[in-house]
């Protein structure tokens, strides 16, 4: 530990505070002409007996933070499904999931809602950042080599499976956020039907 450190530590601070009741001790007669040892001896009993330093928790960022890290995401995320070309079976699937998605991460109650769930923050970002894209991206590329090679299974019914599940797993999530929710408003109905009942 630094000087500059040290002289700011709660050991040198209770050393400190000890070592002014050796020199009130002094002052009133009692330390005698052991004055010096008594003080030192205050001084160190203080810094023995004052508690650790605690070491600076890392700063995390909280979920509200991470939730608005992942609305920016999904903004970037929709200019870039604005440049894909897709059939209209796969479009509207694909509508339907940001459409929800959306809803999700609009600010607001839902938000906080939804921040209060890492886990569920941590199954949207998935979905914004890796699913989403990737589905579109694979699409994409499947298409390309479908036009040079057809007779197998088209991809946008690909698209719009892995888009419909995507969708159901936004739904479950969804529907847990409201579960939450209603648990809620529950406990808080029995919590004001347990203090009327105690009158």
């Amino acid at each position: 530990m630094a000087i500059s450190e040290y002289l700011g530590s709660r050991k040198n601070i209770a050393g400190s505070v000890c070592g002014l009741a050796g020199l009130a001790l002094t002052f009133t007669g009692l330390a005698g002409a052991y004055w010096p040892v008594v003080v030192a001896g205050l001084y160190g009993a203080g810094a023995l007996v004052a508690p650790p330093e605690r070491p600076a928790l890392p700063d995390f960022p909280d979920p509200s933070a991470r939730l608005d890290e992942v609305r920016e995401d999904f903004g970037r995320l929709g200019r870039c499904l604005a440049d894909v070309e897709l059939p209209p079976g796969a479009a509207g699937s694909l509508d339907e999931l940001t459409g929800l998605l959306a809803a999700l991460l609009e600010p607001g109650w839902v938000a906080e809602a939804l921040a209060r769930d890492p886990e569920g923050v941590h199954v949207l970002s998935r979905m914004v950042r890796q699913d989403v894209p990737e589905a579109v991206d694979t699409f994409v590329r499947a298409r390309w080599w479908h036009r040079l090679a057809p007779g197998q299974e088209p991809p946008e019914r690909h698209l719009e499976r892995q888009t419909g599940l995507l969708r159901r797993e936004a739904e479950k999530l969804a529907a847990d956020l409201g579960e939450t929710e209603s648990r809620r408003q529950e406990t808080h109905t029995r919590y004001l039907e347990d203090r009327g009942g105690d009158r």
